[in-house]
């Protein structure tokens, strides 16, 4: 990534080039409402200047504004003054919306806001001549900052208009580098880009030219002449116009290519499309990180490797032992090199030596790197070969820096590596990873303790120079008796900082003092000096302190929030707050987002050490609390997601558990996204200890949230859990639930054999006279079989849920169940019948007020109508049904149902409300990454010479 001019917070960062964001050194501030948002960007654009309040109206509002926009605008100010505050306490910094006579100015640096920064390194690289390897350079860290559609999320005219323009600066930009890049060599990396911009650009002869050139100068000549000819057609279809000069040139440069070719090697495959994304997932560097001089400039070869190498992606093993350094050097060196990886960094602590076994699946960190690379939650394929070759198609001739850490076997890391040269992976790890030098051909460096010098300059760094240079030996013993381990030296350097006053021989001789107590502790090996460190810094905790940390031994996931240290601790959370603050303080916690804290592995292990000692009789009834800190929470979230869901009911909380604040939807699935991993080791945790109410019942509030998000794997290996949970409490009613829920995850899964099997077994469990289930039942297995495409099988359970549903007086139901018996009519071609029972559906959604289910229901009376040949109705359900899509947010739906209303449009033959329609839903469908997208963009292309549909 780009660096900021001298004399800039690099800490504190505002981002347009994607979605709009502020990032501290620690954290994302929220910024509030889309139009808060469009105003914080309407004063970027102008940062440091003022911008007349009539402006920011018509930024914000255009010609509609409304009558109260001046108010509005006023009270934005006042929120994002506050959001503004939140940077200014974490990073230092003055940020801040002043008012002056000529408007609101927003008082930031400009080389703090993305776009700026972008426009200096481009004009930059314009003015460098003679030096292509520094414009290069220039132009791929201006490149870098892009992170998707500029403004993502905000619409109006002043946002199209700023969107429009920074996508020509960066056409520009692409087009300056790629003759730099084939020049160089780096052709292949720019194919993709170019590929990217051509879909958005389609007429761009310069552009055209390019890619041809580059297809060519890759040896995929075919690919190169092909690219050509659909460029040409286009040209003459939509403008009237032959090919200009240029791209005639390259089209005869490729043909000769191809033709100077003996014996063409097969084009490679196309890499998967997506848009151009480069993450930044690296943590914070390390402040004061100090030495380690020879493992860096080793890595900076490596690096230089990487670059050079043309056959396979370069692997890097960092091993060492625990608390030596080998995240920290690893973060620290990323942050060095960041420049040499133009296209994103990926990060991921894969927790291999987290106690209890709570280490990351492959398939779930291949999730967030899929995740982080704009694949949206409903394309995430489900099993992890899928996954891992989605993953290396993306990184296909890119240039990306994958940091897998605290990894812990060869088998947990190989799907995770990049598959194309430019990538460098760097592994760190307590083990050698000797399979993965001798199959993969890893480059091994082993870390060591570092020198008597380096663990000097560390202590220099957090306690002064004066203070160390006044006694040495008291500095020598320290360091001995530390074993030179880095995190053993920063625990006692936090407790030395903390009183200034003491000189440091009072830290030595108490760390003699404990070495002696704790002989009993030692295993032989690296780790019993930092017992030593860890029980004299835990010995100087209050009472409460020492108790609360002995208790987080007990986390199941890995981290938690300060309501779960509450309820763990069976204290207030004002309490709390205080104890975690004098662990902070003493370096056996970290607070690496606001309320939100970690231990390290060493610190979580001893702790739990400690608990087993101190604490037997009351581990138990603190885990319990815990677990129901979770149920209650996930419960009350889940309720607001989806308040017509047929909810489980839940025991009251034990005395002294706090509930997380999720006062509505969007804080309810904030709470869900934090808690993901969390959550999934308490269920599996909850099981193991004998938990089982709280296993299954925890997993079955966690599935909408799991479904929405694309978390199929997650769905299904949390219910199978709560499967087994409820089977052991004979629980008939609960075991039903869960069968119904696989049933339903297998169904969307597309195992439609292993779904039928748990929903017929649900059907075999449940109570004769307990309807409700029953419907649900049929529901279930509706669903599964119309996902199948048997409609008439999926018609029939319809109908008995529909009875069921009726029996047991629950209107939802009943509603739910209409609406797939008419849209199971449709689709057999019954579209008159389909109609008649639509419409009592949609009364149902009215009368009990489910925006959703009116939504979906609208759709399917829509269908119908279309059908009918009532093009005029057809029309007026699908914009009802889009209505309140958007007010859900509700993006997939969206653009669902604008295909169908441009189908409508153009059976009725006009075109132009069809083609306007179709490209809303194809902006919607590229920024989701939809497969659909494809088609779309083919059916928009044919539309002038259809007559219908």
């Amino acid at each position: 990534m780009a660096d900021p001019e001298p004399g800039v917070n690099a800490m504190t960062q505002f981002r347009l080039l994607g979605p709009i964001e502020l990032e501290t050194a620690t954290h994302l501030v929220e910024l509030g409402t889309r139009k808060q948002q469009t105003v914080l960007a309407a004063l970027l654009m102008d940062a440091g200047v003022p911008v007349p309040i009539e402006k920011l109206i018509d930024r914000v509002w255009g010609e509609a504004a409304p009558a109260t926009a001046r108010s509005a605008v006023h009270s934005y100010i006042t929120r994002l003054r506050r959001a503004l505050s939140q940077a200014n306490i974490v990073d230092g910094d003055t940020l801040a919306v002043q008012y002056r006579p000529a408007g609101y100015v927003l008082c930031a640096h400009r080389d703090q806001v993305d776009l700026h920064r972008f426009r200096r390194l481009l004009d930059q690289a314009r003015s460098t001549r003679g030096d292509d390897l520094r414009k290069a350079w220039l132009l791929r860290d201006a490149l870098s900052l892009w992170r998707g559609q500029p403004l993502t999320g905000l619409s109006g005219e002043w946002v199209e208009s700023v969107r429009r323009e920074v996508a020509q600066q960066r056409l520009g930009a692409v087009l300056d580098l790629a003759p730099i890049e084939m020049k160089t060599g780096g052709g292949n990396a720019m194919i993709e880009q170019l590929q990217v911009l051509l879909d958005e650009h389609r007429l761009v002869e310069p552009l055209i030219a390019a890619l041809v050139r580059a297809l060519a100068d890759a040896g995929r000549n075919a690919e190169a002449l092909e690219c050509y000819a659909e460029a040409r057609q286009r040209l003459a279809t939509e403008l009237g116009i032959d090919p200009s000069p240029e791209l005639q040139q390259a089209y005869q440069s490729a043909l000769r290519a191809d033709t100077d070719r003996q014996r063409p090697a097969p084009a490679p495959p196309k890499a998967v499309k997506t848009d151009l994304v480069a993450p930044a997932q690296l943590p914070s560097d390390i402040r004061g990180f100090t030495g380690r001089h020879t493992e860096l400039a080793r890595l900076d070869a490596i690096a230089t490797q990487a670059s050079d190498q043309s056959t396979a992606v370069v692997i890097t093993a960092l091993s060492g032992t625990a608390g030596v350094g080998k995240t920290a050097l690893a973060v620290h060196w990323a942050h060095r090199v960041v420049g040499r990886f133009p296209d994103g960094q990926l990060y991921v602590n894969l927790r291999g030596f987290a106690p209890q076994g709570s280490a990351m699946s492959p398939d779930e960190a291949l999730g967030g790197f899929l995740h982080a690379l704009a694949v949206p939650a409903a394309r995430l394929p489900v099993d992890l070969d899928a996954r891992t070759a989605l993953y290396r198609s993306l990184l296909a001739g890119r240039r990306v820096l994958v940091i897998l850490d605290n990894a812990r076997d060869a088998e947990q890391i190989r799907p995770l590596l990049p598959g194309a040269p430019g990538c460098l992976a760097l592994i760190t790890s307590r083990n050698r990873l000797t399979g993965l030098v001798a199959a993969e051909g890893a480059l091994p460096l082993s870390l060591d303790v570092p020198s008597p010098q380096e663990a000097r300059q560390l202590l220099t760094r957090r306690l002064g120079g004066e203070r160390v240079t006044a006694e040495p030996g008291a500095v020598d013993e320290i360091i001995t008796r530390c074993a030179r381990l880095p995190l053993a030296l920063a625990i006692v350097a936090a407790r030395a900082a903390e009183h200034p006053a003491f000189p440091l021989a009072t830290f030595a001789g108490e760390l003699r003092e404990e070495r002696s107590r704790l002989d009993a502790l030692s295993a032989g090996d690296d780790t019993t000096a930092v017992r030593a460190v860890l029980s004299w810094s835990y010995r100087t905790l209050t009472p409460a302190a020492a108790r609360l940390f002995r208790l987080l031994g007990q986390v199941t996931g890995p981290d938690i929030s300060m309501a779960a240290a509450a309820s763990l601790a069976g204290l207030a959370v004002p309490a709390v707050r205080g104890l975690l603050a004098e662990l902070s303080a003493a370096s056996l916690v970290t607070e690496y987002r606001p309320g939100r804290f970690v231990c390290h592995d060493l610190l979580r292990a001893y702790s739990a050490e400690l608990t087993r000692r101190d604490d037997d009789l009351t581990r138990e009834a603190a885990v319990r609390r815990l677990f129901d800190h979770y149920l209650h929470t996930a419960h009350a979230a889940a309720v607001l997601l989806n308040p017509h869901r047929n909810h489980v009911e839940v025991a009251a909380a034990a005395p002294q558990v706090t509930l997380g604040e999720v006062p509505d939807r969007d804080r309810a699935m904030c709470w869900f996204t934090a808690e993901h991993h969390n959550l999934l080791a308490a269920v599996q945790r909850a099981g193991d200890t004998g938990c089982d109410v709280h296993a299954w019942k925890l997993a079955w509030n966690m599935a909408e949230f799991l479904q929405w998000r694309g978390h199929w794997s997650d769905r299904a290996s949390v219910q199978l859990a709560a499967l087994a949970a409820t089977r052991r409490l004979g629980d008939r009613p609960g075991q039903v639930k869960v069968l119904r829920g696989l049933g339903t995850t297998y169904a969307q899964l597309g195992r439609f054999d292993e779904a039928l099997t748990y929903l017929r077994e649900a059907l075999e469990l449940v109570a004769e006279r307990d309807d409700d289930s029953r419907a649900n039942i049929h529901m279930g297995l509706a669903l599964a079989l119309e996902t199948k495409g048997d409609y008439r099988a999926a018609l029939e359970h319809g109908f008995q849920a529909l009875s069921f549903f009726q029996a047991a007086q629950y209107t939802t139901g009943q509603a739910n169940a209409l609406n797939m018996i008419g849209w199971c009519h449709s689709r057999l071609g019954d579209h008159a019948d389909a109609l008649a029972v639509g419409e009592r559906s949609l009364a149902l959604q009215r009368r009990i007020g489910s925006a959703y289910g009116q939504a979906c229901t609208l759709d399917s009376i829509g269908y119908a109508h279309h059908h009918l040949g009532r093009l005029d109705r057809a029309a007026d359900c699908y914009r009802q049904a889009l209505a309140l899509f958007r007010e859900l947010g509700e993006r997939s739906m969206q653009a669902a149902i604008l295909t169908h209303l441009g189908e409508t449009h153009a059976a009725a033959g006009d075109h132009d409300e069809a083609r306007d329609c179709w490209r809303s839903a194809l902006t919607i469908m590229e920024q989701l990454d939809s497969a659909d997208a494809v088609a779309l963009k083919e059916r928009i292309e044919q539309l002038g010479t259809k007559t219908g549909i």
